[in-house]
């Protein structure tokens, strides 16, 4: 840059306040310039007086229960309300709208207050939305059919296999990052598509998160069963998180509400309500 005389008399001040300019930080890190009220009249919500949350369609079980989230029954369903009743809004005052998975994390405005989907909290997404401190830790899951008799001991032995996960999630990048198969992995459109690509035997196995996993064995594909389950290879679990518009002055106040039902034991109580823990599943290293 070229510097003028009148910046050239600015040059001290400058390096002096230089110690004190900012540093690229982590997009995942958490602002603390924002100082708005957490109070309901001062939240900045998309409609007035009514708290706008979003989910994909169709909505699953251990997350949902009978494809509807406005019921309060499933563990996502419950968080979300949960959430809604500490920053002061009754049931009532909760509105649900669709928001498909991909497009939930696409950058710009948002027609909701947070989205709530097994969406988990990556750098990438950062870039382009808010989330919020994480409301549950995921392990990956590894489904096949009971007849392929899939037993491995490691990741390593999976990775002759033809894996598929679901477009956009974090399943599939554990598959191309962690198992790197030898074989390009079957991307799903939606996670209704496993099921048949399975018992097609268009994949050996698919990957999802573990209690998705349980469900799906338990319940919906006859003859699966899980064959293990791991975490990505930096050992950092993988956290699910509200997403928010990026910028949003609400993602503190989520934050703020999500610390307190930690601290209340409520998100402990919903997930062992919700969510299946106590099946033995081997761990894949």
């Amino acid at each position: 840059m070229r510097l003028t005389p009148l910046a050239l008399l600015v040059v001290p001040l400058l390096v002096a306040t230089s110690a004190c300019s900012p540093k690229d930080e982590d997009p995942t890190a958490k602002s603390t310039t924002k100082t708005a009220s957490c109070a309901k009249a001062d939240l900045p919500l998309t409609t007035d007086g009514k708290l706008t949350i979003a989910t994909d369609t169709p909505a699953f079980v251990p997350w949902f229960v009978d494809n509807d989230p406005s019921n309060g029954k499933g563990f996502e369903s419950a968080v979300a309300y949960a959430v809604a009743g500490k920053l002061g809004f009754d049931k009532s005052e909760v509105a649900w709208i669709k928001e498909p998975f991909n497009n939930s994390y696409a950058p710009g405005a948002k027609k909701f207050d947070f989205d709530i989907n097994q969406i988990s909290i990556t750098p990438e997404r950062a870039k382009a939305v808010d989330f919020s401190t994480g409301y549950y830790s995921a392990s990956q899951a590894v489904v096949a059919l009971k007849k392929k008799n899939l037993k491995p001991g490691s990741l390593a032995e999976l990775k002759g296999l033809k894996l598929g996960a679901q477009t956009g999630t974090t399943s599939l990048t554990a598959i191309r990052d962690v198992i790197k198969p030898s074989q390009t992995p079957l991307v799903f459109p939606n996670s209704n598509v496993p099921k048949q690509a399975l018992l097609n035997g268009q994949v050996d196995a698919f990957v999802v998160d573990l209690p998705t996993a349980f469900y799906l064995t338990g319940a919906e594909i006859k003859g699966s069963t899980i064959v293990g389950q791991f975490q990505p290879e930096t050992g950092q679990k993988e956290e699910f998180g509200l997403l928010l518009e990026k910028g949003s002055d609400l993602t503190p106040c989520v934050d703020k509400a999500l610390a307190s039902l930690k601290d209340d034991g409520t998100l402990a109580g919903l997930e062992k309500q919700w969510l299946s823990t106590t099946v033995d599943v081997p761990v894949l290293k």
